[in-house]
């Protein structure tokens, strides 16, 4: 099961901090169809958050069509948002993890490394341009 994580610095709302997590976890395949996400009051006692901040992220994923709330039960993910590309054993993240390996002997702070990363996905996806 998912654990939410809140940054209260980030300048990130709450509730899009549960929705981001939430389709990360689809993406990377740790939730898939028929998981059930945790219950609004599991999220508040780890997180310490307004259970209506929960609720509201919950009906932000409902609204784009990822999850469903049954009633008495809870609110289960209703499809994939995972991409072979991405699996946690892919290629692509092991070169990943063997980059950030380098970046960090490098020297390279959280900071540095974000920046870098912007900086070469704005190259690779310009905005306003789909990849195919």
């Amino acid at each position: 099961m998912i654990e939410f994580r809140i940054d209260r610095r980030s300048g990130v709302a709450t509730y899009l901090q549960i929705v981001h997590q939430a389709k990360q976890a689809m993406r990377l395949g740790l939730l898939g169809p028929g998981d059930r996400l945790p219950t609004a009051r599991e999220v508040v006692e780890a997180t310490a958050v307004n259970p209506n901040t929960v609720l509201k992220a919950y009906r932000e994923l409902e609204h784009e069509g990822l999850v469903e709330a049954r009633r008495g039960l809870g609110t289960f993910v209703k499809k994939s948002l995972a991409v072979d590309a991405i699996d946690r054993k892919g290629p692509l993240r092991v070169q990943l993890v063997d980059w950030m390996g380098q970046a960090a002997s490098s020297g390279l702070q959280v900071d540095d490394v974000d920046a870098l990363y912007n900086d070469v996905r704005d190259e690779q996806y310009p905005i306003g341009e789909e990849k195919p």
